[in-house]
């Protein structure tokens, strides 16, 4: 397969899309609405340009340091590996912090779907069953392969978003016809007022996340300077404008109360404006497809990070252990589905979100201070903002910190989220002197082995549905000419 030399901004743009926009969606609405009511579609404004930000100091440091690895690379490069190893660390604490939200997730939207339809009730022994069934079946794809796991995503694209799409739709249409049920819905904008904005920031910024896992090196983009910023932010309005599509109609169609009481709020929005039966069909269905498919592409991201760092020497050798059939980091995934699996039997989504966050924004803050210290080493003048963002990124991360630690997060739960970033530096020291392997090291790190595995991941969601307009555009484009 030959490889391609050189990414557009469309190319960059749709990835970027790709990488973030998932099953977010079908959670974050209900959590927010009990905080701040029909106001929280002012925090996925805020939000956006938060993630906006530090997806900018994500693909500046991406250009500098243009290694797989992510943020573990890049600070590596600006300090050293110790810095580095807590950032991967902490980045790969969040991530398997969300692999079981999306468990949680799916449980909770099946359970309502054949509660309605067949009048079954999932007990907690059966919940567990599936959660484990639901995580070590996409666990198992991805030890088969990339491709395999890239053709669940291909089947399961238009499945994915075609329930959104209706749901803007017909909501638009519905409100056109009732505007009673807007302005009731809406009004009053703030009814618990804005002192919860904080606590809401952090669960919705986690629906925004997922650029740090699409970052491609900068190596193969057409003109960086360029390029990367305009497909970073390019990228950052279409999720953004779609999320406050979906969220409008929803905080539109139902009650911020009853909103925040439901498991499945996307459902229950379903139900106003395409009836009953269809809606939770169809919002159930999509939901349950978009989960699975969320959960698939961060399993495979998951196990690449900690594959990354040990074969650095900075995690277990049992990590890199490779598939003889398939030759995939069937350990690393094994491990992670595991612990995804017992953190999904033992906490809540809002608990789960938050914690991830927290270590998030641990390791972002590290990746702008390391943008700081390549941009004054490299003394790269032609990238705009390479000084402002990482100190817009530093106060963003610090902010999101705070209000984790200062806000409603349960007292065992912050503690417990220190002491697993501090659990970090015995680790370090514990495997920093082991010796790194080579051979699996270049097979790893060289470009056009991270370049192949990125496009051989099928571009997920959204991006597939922007990639198939572009493609139209171009087509009636290439008519006109020829006329």
């Amino acid at each position: 397969m030959p490889l391609k030399k050189e990414l557009t901004s469309f190319d960059l743009t749709a990835i970027v899309v790709g990488s973030i926009v998932g099953a977010d969606i079908y959670i974050a609405s209900a959590l927010t609405a009990g905080l701040l009511g029909p106001a929280a579609i002012l925090v996925w404004v805020a939000a956006g340009l938060c993630a906006t930000v530090i997806a900018l100091v994500f693909a500046y440091c991406s250009y500098y340091v243009p290694r797989v690895g992510g943020p573990f690379a890049y600070v590596s490069e600006a300090f050293d590996d110790f810095y580095g190893f807590l950032t991967g660390w902490s980045i790969w604490i969040a991530e398997i912090l969300s692999l079981p939200v999306f468990a949680i997730a799916f449980v909770q939207y099946l359970q309502y779907f054949v509660q309605f339809y067949f009048h079954i009730t999932l007990n907690d022994p059966l919940q567990i069953l599936i959660k484990g069934l639901f995580l070590f079946t996409l666990t198992y794809i991805n030890i088969r392969g990339v491709k395999a796991a890239g053709r669940v995503n291909d089947v399961l694209t238009v499945v994915k978003l075609a329930p959104l799409l209706l749901l803007i739709i017909f909501g638009f249409g519905f409100f056109i016809l009732n505007p009673q049920t807007l302005s009731s819905n809406y009004l009053p904008f703030a009814p618990y007022g804005f002192g919860n904005f904080g606590a809401a920031l952090i669960l919705i910024f986690w629906a925004y996340v997922g650029f740090e896992m699409g970052t491609l090196p900068a190596s193969e983009v057409k003109d960086p300077q360029k390029t990367i910023p305009k497909a970073i932010i390019t990228g950052m309005i279409i999720v953004t404008i779609f999320y406050l599509l979906t969220n409008f109609v929803v905080y539109g169609l139902i009650d911020p109360t009853q909103l925040a009481a439901s498991k499945v709020p996307l459902v229950l929005a379903g139900t106003v404006v395409l009836g009953v039966t269809v809606g939770v069909a169809l919002m159930a269905i999509g939901a349950l497809v978009s989960v699975s498919g969320s959960d698939e592409s961060g399993i495979l991201g998951t196990a690449r990070l900690s594959y990354a760092m040990s074969i650095d020497g900075l995690f277990p050798k049992l990590f890199s252990k490779e598939h003889p059939k398939y030759r995939t980091p069937y350990m690393a995934l094994l491990i992670q589905g595991i612990i995804a699996f017992a953190l999904c039997i033992f906490s809540g989504l809002s608990d789960l979100i938050s914690f991830s966050v927290f270590n998030l924004a641990f390791a972002f803050l590290l990746t702008c201070l390391a943008l700081l210290v390549l941009g004054k080493r490299k003394q790269t003048k032609k990238l705009h903002g390479q000084r402002i963002l990482p100190v817009a990124g530093i106060m963003i991360c610090l902010y999101l910190i705070t209000m984790y630690l200062l806000g409603s997060v349960p007292l065992p739960i912050k503690i417990i989220g220190i002491i697993v970033i501090a659990l970090g530096i015995p680790l370090y020291v514990f495997f920093s002197p082991k010796t790194d392997i080579h051979h699996l090291k270049g097979l790893f790190l060289s470009e056009e082995a991270v370049f192949l595995r990125q496009f051989q991941r099928t571009d997920r969601f959204l991006a597939h549905f922007i990639k198939h307009i572009h493609r139209w555009f171009q087509k009636m484009k290439s008519k006109k000419e020829e006329q």
